[in-house]
């Protein structure tokens, strides 16, 4: 994963959003496993023995997010990503830039709403630009989980991730990519188990006004 973006907090939501997910206490799909959960607040319906993580690769999101002109709402999108089962972690991976203080305070939100955040500062490279690579700490991280997991679900398209996938299989944890089509490698949409375009999740996700 290549990250060159600095996150400035104008894509996470309030605690306070209460859209159509949440209106009337409705139960709803989860759009990856069919199952039900429940609205907005995280408290699933059911427990389950399916165990699962979640990691999630901020500057895939961040891009994906903007090509879809959409602002991600992060307690909405772990709710669609874990349905009814069991969710023993949530990572979110990102490049920062120490002098942000805006990326400080959504990455401290994050920290408080259920994600455990794996960061790098933003290094430049040749042509100028800066950049953090976290490919290999999600990679780690994935093969650290497959003792305790089931599934795991990654939100990336970071081809340099096929490998890792590929060992997770081997080692019988089902594997669920979600990720914006034209930004995901295809050897990785193949190697995994379940794959849902990202565009196709944007009711659940999505911030609402």
């Amino acid at each position: 994963m290549e990250n060159n973006i600095e996150h400035n907090g104008a894509t996470h939501s309030s605690h306070g959003s209460n859209g159509r997910m949440a209106r009337g206490g409705d139960l709803k799909l989860s759009p990856i496993d069919g199952t039900l959960f429940a609205p907005y607040t995280g408290n699933h319906v059911a427990a389950s023995c399916d165990r699962m993580a979640v990691l999630i690769d901020g500057a895939n999101l961040f891009y994906s997010a903007s090509y879809l002109g959409i602002e991600v709402d992060y307690v909405r999108l772990l709710n669609a990503l874990v349905g009814k089962r069991q969710l023993l972690r949530s990572y979110f991976y990102t490049g920062v830039d120490p002098k942000n203080e805006k990326q400080r305070g959504f990455l401290l939100w994050l920290n408080r709403n259920g994600y455990r955040v794996i960061s790098k500062d933003l290094a430049q490279v040749a042509d100028g630009s800066r950049r953090a690579n976290l490919h290999v700490e999600m990679a780690v991280d994935m093969l650290r989980l497959a003792d305790s997991c089931d599934t795991i679900t990654l939100l990336s398209g970071d081809g340099h991730l096929t490998y890792a996938v590929d060992a997770l299989s081997y080692r019988g944890v089902r594997v669920e990519l979600v990720s914006l089509q034209s930004m995901t490698s295809d050897t990785l949409i193949d190697l995994a188990d379940h794959y849902t375009d990202l565009a196709e999740l944007q009711e659940y996700i999505c911030k609402l006004s």
